[in-house]
């Protein structure tokens, strides 16, 4: 019964992103529960103690390129439970703890590479969750990370049953297998109605300042799965840098309770200490004119949550000058609104 189960989760995210609350009527205008009030499959799908046994995500970071990587197989796992909500906060949360970045010094700035790129990351597990097939039973969505890559894999082939690997990314249909989930993650703000997800997953990775073509994810689907693999960043980069000095940021692992807007290890009192692509000294009294703009292009592109204000305080312009330079460059543009909101780094014009 519909009474039997609680919906926390869903409650707070909504309201988190909505700024309103989750009432009664919601459930059956979402489709969580039908006309005699009896929860539908995604009712139990988004509940907090999630009955069925295939809503379950397996994270493993393999010890090495395989899963048979020596004495010790696997460095971190967790089988998640629960949810949908609970499934995509607590799969981020593994993959943020396993997610290592790298960092050296240019002389205006102070440059990071993650090994993934979470915000593309997070629009696969995304994917993999709304758009699976609940309806195989003994299957889960898997989060393999090994030395050199990750791998995401969903159960149940495209929609239309097509296979990926043979179709222009650039124009793929938006064809929504559990319609009912995926219209509710765009309640929640993890997914557009426009299907714009494949631009998502590849774009913000083109925009970034040190961008090479062998840092693109790759996809996969068969009849039985569809699956994204991403190459390790780093690696790639450090294949065409091998004589550049590196650092990597210390991993303090789950950061799930930073404060909406300020990006991780970034201090809210705006200081250079420990930031994430914080900038050198040099750069508070140097940065002009295009260097500016590139700076500022990629601290959106790699914190896409990060505010107007924080740009002016790391970079040491007023904060006129960053909204003017913003609107000079139409190819960064804000999505939503306030402290909800994000920036979106789109191909520059040609």
């Amino acid at each position: 019964m519909f009474e039997d189960y609680a919906f926390s989760k869903l409650r707070s995210r909504y309201y988190a992103w909505n700024g309103l609350s989750f009432d009664k009527k919601h459930y059956r205008s979402f489709g969580l529960v039908d006309n005699k009030g009896i929860l539908t499959y995604a009712g139990l799908l988004m509940a907090d103690e999630c009955p069925l046994r295939q809503s379950r995500v397996f994270c493993t970071r393999w010890n090495g390129k395989t899963k048979a990587g020596g004495s010790l197989d696997a460095l971190d796992s967790a089988e998640i439970t629960g949810g949908l909500v609970t499934l995509l906060e607590d799969t981020m949360s593994f993959i943020r703890r396993n997610n290592r970045t790298l960092w050296y010094k240019e002389p205006m700035q102070r440059i990071e590479i993650p090994q993934y790129m979470e915000r593309c990351v997070m629009e696969v597990v995304v994917n993999a969750l709304a758009h699976r097939d609940y309806l195989i039973q003994g299957s889960e969505v898997h989060v393999d990370m090994y030395d050199d890559r990750m791998v995401i894999y969903s159960p149940g082939s495209m929609p239309e049953g097509r296979l990926i690997q043979t179709m222009n990314l650039e124009d793929i249909p938006s064809v929504r297998r559990n319609p009912v989930i995926a219209d509710i993650f765009a309640q929640l703000g993890y997914m557009e109605r426009k299907g714009s997800g494949m631009g998502k997953i590849i774009n913000p990775i083109k925009a970034l300042p040190y961008f090479e073509e062998k840092m693109l994810p790759t996809f996969f689907s068969d009849r039985a799965q569809f699956t994204v693999t991403f190459p390790n960043m780093i690696l790639a980069w450090q294949e065409t840098h091998p004589n550049i000095e590196v650092n990597f940021v210390e991993n303090e692992g789950d950061t799930q309770g930073v404060p909406q807007g300020v990006p991780q290890d970034v201090p809210q009192d705006g200081t250079q200490d420990g930031t994430q692509g914080g900038t050198q000294s040099g750069t508070q009294s140097g940065t002009q004119g295009d260097d500016l703009d590139k700076w500022i292009e990629y601290q959106v592109a790699v914190y896409p949550k990060i505010t107007t204000e924080e740009l002016a305080s790391l970079s040491g312009k007023g904060l006129r000058t960053i909204k003017r330079r913003i609107a000079k460059m139409p190819h960064i543009v804000y999505v939503g609104s306030g402290y909800s909101g994000h920036w979106e780094v789109k191909p520059k014009e040609k």
